[in-house]
């Protein structure tokens, strides 16, 4: 289950005041895909807590002269990098259970 930071529920409007980025930019960053919003049946866009935190690093990082490019080898390593430890701690978790005998149902 997503966490609440996770949700996809903010409109770009709201966004937009959060960040301080324009509309344009805001829209430039998911065509370099770099954040990814969800789409309602009406094709507005829907963004999360994290997607603004993320807009604010992505826009920090641009400011200092660091590519898109980069920042989205930068995000696809992080990602990998979360994955590789959910699973780890998935592991560690059933290694726990298995050894004190507890069953998940």
């Amino acid at each position: 289950m997503d966490s609440y930071k996770e949700k996809k529920v903010i409109t770009i409007g709201i966004v937009r005041e959060l960040t301080g980025l324009t509309d344009r930019q805001i829209r430039y960053y998911e065509e370099r895909k770099l954040i990814f919003p969800e789409r309602t049946q009406g094709g507005s866009r829907k963004y999360s807590f994290s997607d603004v935190e993320l807009l604010i690093e992505i826009a920090n990082k641009i400011e200092d002269g660091v590519q898109t490019n980069e920042i989205r080898e930068e995000i696809k390593y992080k990602q990998e990098k979360d994955t590789k430890s959910d699973i780890r701690k998935q592991m560690l978790q059933g290694q726990i259970n298995a050894h004190f005998g507890i069953r998940k149902y």
